[in-house]
């Protein structure tokens, strides 16, 4: 069992879930009570939600290790597990059965709702995931924007399956309510987190492609500390850092300023 958590990263999951959980709540959940609104992510359909998001995350870390067996060896040698401790055979077992369940935890709240094309951004989520691992991976730069970008979408997606946030898209960042009081716009603190989680991950997928970059180059990859090189690598990392300290200022200063 300990090697089936270490393959599905659950020190990662449990990140995950205590992101989308702060998010629904503080967010989602708190503007529903403030305008007396029914939420579509109540307590009960909030959690197939989340558990949709990591049974397709662990199903993507399963895919990408699959792909990264020669590299791993190279790289982390002791943290392997599959073909070691896991067969192969079992993992692409493991990494189907969670992709399927991923869609059926969110089938009935889509179905239900009359919105079942909502299921597109998990079939997209789950073409990303093996495409990633199969091919943009191994690219300049797009590797590292594709995780990126399943990374903010954890926060976009709860704004897709929840209908009430849908009022408040075009809608300026504070909204006065009845009763003359003015609240920020969950919208905006939403695509403010999401676009956090984008920057960051993008900074550590670089970072750990400059650890890996021996066992990279090995397998013919084209990440950016083989292509630019090392020093490279190491300034842009520093660059997206300042541009995202300077998005989160200008974000944070039109929340406060209002």
């Amino acid at each position: 069992m300990m090697y089936w958590l270490r393959l599905i990263r659950w020190k990662n999951l449990l990140i995950v879930f205590a992101t989308q959980l702060l998010v629904w709540y503080c967010l989602v959940y708190t503007s529903a009570r403030i305008y007396y609104q029914r939420l579509t992510l109540d307590w009960v359909h909030f959690f197939p939600v989340c558990l949709s998001t990591l049974l397709i995350t662990a199903a993507g870390y399963i895919i990408n290790d699959y792909f990264d067996i020669k590299i791993d060896i190279i790289n982390r040698p002791e943290k392997v597990v599959l073909e070691k401790k896991i067969p192969l055979r079992d993992a692409i077992i493991a990494h189907t059965l969670l992709n399927v369940g991923g869609l059926i935890a969110v089938f009935p709240i889509a179905y239900s709702n009359r919105h079942v094309h909502w299921l597109l951004l998990q079939l997209g989520c789950m073409v990303l995931l093996w495409f990633y691992s199969t091919h943009f991976k191994r690219q300049f730069i797009i590797g590292n924007v594709v995780v990126a970008l399943l990374t903010a979408l954890t926060i976009v997606v709860l704004v897709i399956y929840e209908q009430l946030m849908y009022k408040y898209i075009g809608m300026p960042v504070t909204i006065r309510y009845i009763n003359n009081t003015y609240y920020i716009n969950p919208i905006w603190i939403c695509a403010g987190y999401a676009t956090f989680a984008f920057m960051l991950t993008w900074m550590r997928e670089v970072v750990k492609d400059m650890e890996d970059h021996e066992g990279d180059a090995e397998q013919g990859c084209q990440t950016m500390p083989i292509v630019k090189g090392l020093q490279f690598s190491a300034y842009f990392v520093v660059a997206l850092g300042a541009i995202t300290v300077i998005l989160l200022g200008i974000i944070a200063g039109i929340l406060f300023s209002t």
